[in-house]
């Protein structure tokens, strides 16, 4: 069943342009210019229900206003977008009732209220009954553990606790489609980990549709098995997670100070990016070598600290956008 669908959606911001110099400035108040920027240029795409997508690309590149056109907070210029079998432009109201959004870097949540109010309030809001909210706060809470805190005020809360809380105020009505802007932005490792079991969880138990947009690849990799990637207002891939990792996110980067320097120019699928001293920044064709031979390479004995990281998104996304 098609949850979701996009067709030829196109979105298009006027833009003041600031001309340079203090005569210009003075021109652009009283005789201002405009640009035209297409933030979404002619996009299509369907997400089937129980996906977990993500929608992925760079600053500026389209998302956020993708998904405010989906949940109905923006007009598309031209296109028709299908959510549920409802038209977010023509019937918001009732397509709210039927999804929810988490943004990590926008509280939704009333920072004076404890989570416990917070989700009182927006059971009211969503028409739902003292008794049914009681038990639907308490099944959630046991999900998502919060009986720790569910009755200290959201200000109080860590950012773990409170991106917890989030996800749990948008779930109160039981939407059919969860919206997911950055939503382990700021987060230490482990509360990263804790937040993403809580997805999956939810993903199974509700074969609720999570739409994801993220930064960090960590949240792509263990959560979503499609990935749509948009740059400058266009889809340049919509592909299977599995086809991703294959082309795409075989390079690790090894950042690491050695107590006695060790030679890599002959090692095969292995290149220094960086060498000063005993600290070295080398990178890892997977393809080639795996990390465990490179490790081996380097001897544990023989490392003082060590850093692997992905390759970063951005670049990902370049050199896709270039093929």
């Amino acid at each position: 069943m098609t949850t979701i669908s996009v067709r030829n959606l196109k979105k298009t911001f006027k833009v003041k342009e600031k001309e340079k110099g203090f005569i210009g400035s003075i021109k652009s108040i009283f005789k201002p210019k405009y640009k035209e920027i297409k933030a979404v240029n002619d996009i299509s795409f369907d997400v089937e229900e129980g996906e977990i997508i993500a929608f992925i690309g760079p600053n500026g590149a389209g998302k956020s206003t993708t998904i405010k056109m989906l949940t109905g907070i923006l007009y598309p210029d031209e296109g028709s977008i299908n959510v549920l079998d409802i038209n977010p432009t023509k019937a918001r109201k009732k397509l709210a009732y039927q999804i929810g959004t988490v943004f990590g870097q926008k509280e939704q949540l009333w920072m004076h209220l404890t989570p416990l109010d917070n989700f009182k309030f927006f059971a009211s809001i969503y028409d739902i009954s003292d008794k049914e909210a009681e038990v639907r706060i308490e099944e959630l809470c046991n999900t998502f553990d919060l009986k720790e805190f569910i009755n200290t005020p959201v200000r109080n809360l860590s950012l773990g606790q409170r991106i917890r809380c989030e996800i749990v105020a948008s779930l109160i009505h039981k939407p059919k489609v969860l919206f997911l802007d950055e939503p382990t932005i700021g987060l230490d490792p482990v509360v990263k980990e804790n937040i993403r079991k809580l997805i999956k969880q939810m993903n199974k138990e509700y074969n609720t549709t999570i739409f994801l947009t993220s930064h960090d690849i960590s949240d792509i990799e263990k959560l979503c098995n499609r990935v749509i990637i948009i740059n400058y207002g266009q889809i340049v891939m919509d592909t299977s997670m599995t086809n991703l990792k294959y082309h795409y996110m075989d390079k690790k980067i090894i950042e690491v100070m050695l107590k006695e320097k060790i030679d890599f120019k002959n090692a095969e699928g292995i290149e220094i990016l960086k060498e000063k001293d005993n600290n070295l920044k080398i990178e890892i064709d997977t393809k080639k070598t795996d990390l465990t031979t490179v490790l081996q390479l380097i001897n544990p004995e023989n490392i003082v600290d060590i850093n692997i990281s992905n390759t970063p998104l951005e670049e990902i996304i370049s050199a896709i956008y270039r093929r």
